[in-house]
């Protein structure tokens, strides 16, 4: 095999053919054209007829396209090349032109094409009798198939699972879409659908302006309904995606979503509305955006607002039990971070009052931490300021600040000691504050508080090996003492309605979430834990732990595990037997008779081909003074039924009110070109105008193409 470089094929062809020099290898390209690199078994030169012709193995290449073939002829006159047997073109967009024959330009740009076969570069493929190209960029072809589906091994002379057949199909590579004349949809080599013309973008394509999939279906509060939405490539970094829903039993709903992407800002707004049958506007928006002003400073903000409180599940928006709208501003340096926030809230369930509905503006912090010195000892400075007012009720200003100084300490035989000393200064100015055990009496002012707190904490870890089992066991005991009270009633609580006792605060400085209430008194906090792991991952860890306050108070209310000078016991467990097993148990036990008073338990097991999970949640009464008690269990489970088969279930029970709250399962095919769902699911709640739904939703996506939904939503299913 010999290989040649020349700048014409063609005209230097046949000076290789003369020229021993070239023959070996070397370029006689002229300087500022591009020269076209090819390789063959043989090469053969007529001089009078002015035809090149290259057999055995060839291989063109010009730029970033190369053309292989059995053999091919070049006529330096007309500046025609023709290729044939096994001819393969290789686009730089990564599509392969396959064909019998091929009568191409010098330029490979213009030619026909003979029993022609495109694979593109997302897979798909593209069958034609014949087709053209011209200026390199467009390719027609007559009498034509596209699919992105494989052949069935076991049957290649069966249809693909999907193809669209059309009388011609036009890629064109500048515009960047192919296009179908007079098409029909198969499905299993059945015609079910035609169109006299459609495009979808090629695979170079992200983002096209065009209309998205369709969707239609029916629920038992909008009827049978359909909705197109509609995108806008407005620029490479921004886009508008427009979605009417046209209903039957209620007017139509226009929904809207704009994107943008800067160099140093994140936009997305998310807006909907409609006039409903009783002639009341309902609508709904979602909308954020983040600016990083530079290396220290960013600010942004949320807007999440609703018309009603059931609109957005009603007409199937996502949807919390709280929306949430803020501005931000926040500055990182170092180890300085600032902050200045405003919150507004929305709540959605039957209970809120929304003249009891916090506006905070603004909601300031400020936090440092020092650098350690030479013994490892460190500072730290929070501070914060909080405005808070309501229509109805107290109205609340707070300023807060903080200093710490902490020391850690590893003594000998492995002993880890820690001391930690702050001392916090408080601020308040109530308005409105209702006078315990005075109904109707309400009170204004300041109060203020000074909290000085040190804390000595103390762990132990201690480990050995068992041959390849490793074994850990760490004793941990913390002291805190400070001031006894401190939670006057002239100070309201907002941040700390409900402290959570657990094994993740148990030696915690304070077991309030905030900074309303202050855990006071001289108090220790001891515990263990104990693990086990083998070398494979498996393995188990156990933590048990207990407090103890020396004098007995009011702070903690009852059923709280706090209330009482010796505390309820929190434990953990987290064990993993094999690869394909976790189980984690989190509980708080009552410490006079060890019965649970919280009990949570998460257990997944299975490889992908078979996998459940399990939840389970438990409250008693005493545990929780504003939600009482709950006992719930939720489970699911996936599995892979046969190779393009999956399913999977999922339902969660209410066993404090026996009754099931929800149920689904879901049927997906999934191959290289199709996909089908099919998710049946019901609802058993009532809010308001809201009753318990059944749901069964229906996705079909032909990959490459789009998808293509279908959904129904029926009462009484």
């Amino acid at each position: 095999m010999r290989r040649y470089v020349v700048p014409i094929l063609g005209l230097l062809v046949g000076w290789a053919c003369a020229s021993p020099a070239l023959a070996q290898g070397q370029s006689l390209a002229p300087v500022g054209e591009t020269p076209i690199l090819f390789t063959s078994d043989r090469l053969s030169h007529d001089r009078d007829l002015g035809v090149v012709t290259a057999s055995g193995n060839v291989e063109i290449s010009q730029q970033d396209r190369i053309l292989l073939a059995d053999a091919v002829s070049y006529n330096e006159r007309e500046n025609v090349m023709t290729a044939s047997g096994n001819v393969k073109l290789v686009e730089p967009t990564g599509d392969v032109l396959f064909a019998e024959y091929m009568e191409l330009s010098g330029d490979f740009k213009d030619g026909f094409i003979r029993g022609l076969r495109i694979r593109l570069a997302d897979n798909a493929r593209i069958a034609a009798a014949g087709g053209r190209r011209s200026d390199g960029n467009r390719t027609e072809m007559a009498n034509a198939v596209y699919s992105a589906c494989d052949s069935c091994a076991s049957k290649p002379e069966a249809p693909p699972l999907w193809q669209v057949k059309a009388k011609r199909i036009v890629h064109d590579q500048s515009e960047k879409t192919i296009e179908y004349r007079d098409a029909w949809m198969e499905f299993a080599g059945v015609p079910v659908a035609y169109t006299p013309y459609f495009s979808h973008p090629d695979p170079t394509v992200r983002r096209k302006t065009g209309f998205l999939t369709p969707s239609a279906g029916a629920s038992s509060f909008l009827g049978p309904f359909v909705t197109t939405p509609f995108f806008w490539n407005l620029a490479p970094e921004q886009d508008l995606t427009v979605t009417p829903t046209v209903t039957v039993d209620e007017r139509a709903v226009l929904a809207g979503e704009y994107r943008r992407l800067g160099q140093k800002s994140l936009t997305n707004a998310k807006l909907s509305g409609t006039v409903d049958s009783n002639d009341k506007f309902r609508g709904h928006i979602d909308s954020s955006l983040k600016y990083h002003v530079n290396d220290t400073w960013r600010w942004g903000g949320t807007v999440q607002r609703s018309t009603d409180d059931t609109y957005m599940r009603r007409y199937g928006f996502p949807s919390s039990k709280t929306l949430t709208s803020n501005a931000f501003a926040e500055a990182f340096r170092g180890r300085d971070y600032a902050s200045a926030n405003a919150y507004a809230f929305q709540g959605l369930q039957a209970n809120d009052r929304p003249g009891e509905t916090p506006l905070v503006l603004p909601f300031m912090e400020y936090s440092h931490i020092g650098l350690p010195n030479a013994y490892g000892a460190r500072t730290s400075l929070n501070a914060s300021a909080l405005a808070l007012t309501r229509n109805d009720g107290v109205d609340t200003r707070r300023f807060s600040t903080e200093g710490g100084w902490h020391v850690p300490y590893v003594g000998p035989n492995g002993n880890v000691f820690s001391i930690d000393a702050t001392l916090r200064g408080d601020m308040y100015h109530v308005s409105s504050l209702d006078v315990p055990n005075d109904p109707g009496n309400e009170d204004s002012g300041a109060q203020g508080r000074l909290f000085p707190q040190l804390g000595l904490g103390w762990k132990l870890p201690l480990a050995r090996q068992h041959g390849t089992i490793s074994e850990t066991f760490t004793p941990m005991a913390t002291l805190y003492t400070a001031p006894r009270g401190g939670n006057y009633w002239q100070i309201p609580n907002e941040d700390s309605l409900e402290p959570e006792f657990d094994e993740l605060n148990l030696f915690s400085a304070s077991r309030f979430p905030g900074i309303d209430r202050v855990d006071g008194g001289t108090r220790i906090s001891y515990g263990g834990q104990w693990g086990v792991y083998g070398p494979d991952g498996a393995g188990t860890d156990v933590f048990l732990g207990q407090s103890y306050r020396f004098t007995g108070d009011d702070t903690f209310a009852a059923g709280s595990g706090l209330e009482d000078q010796l505390s309820d016991y929190v434990g953990r467990v987290r064990f993993t037997p094999a690869e394909y097993v976790r189980m984690t148990y989190r509980a708080r036990f009552d410490k006079e008779d060890l019965a649970p008073r919280r009990s949570e338990v998460q257990l997944d097991a299975g490889p992908a081909a078979l996998r459940g999970s399990l939840n389970y949640v438990f409250f008693d009464n005493r545990s929780s003074a504003q939600f009482g008690a709950r006992e719930e269990i939720a489970g699911s489970v996936r599995a892979k039924l046969a190779r393009n088969w999956k399913g999977g279930f999922t339902a969660r029970h209410d066993i404090e009110e026996s009754e099931l709250r929800s149920v689904g399962m879901q049927l997906t095919y999934d191959c290289e070109c199709f996909t089908f769902d099919t998710i049946v699911r019901r609802d058993f709640y009532h809010d308001r105008d809201l009753e318990p739904s059944d749901a069964i939703l229906f996705r079909l996506t032909f990959k490459t193409l789009g998808d293509v939904h279908g959904s129904a939503s029926l009462s009484g299913l």
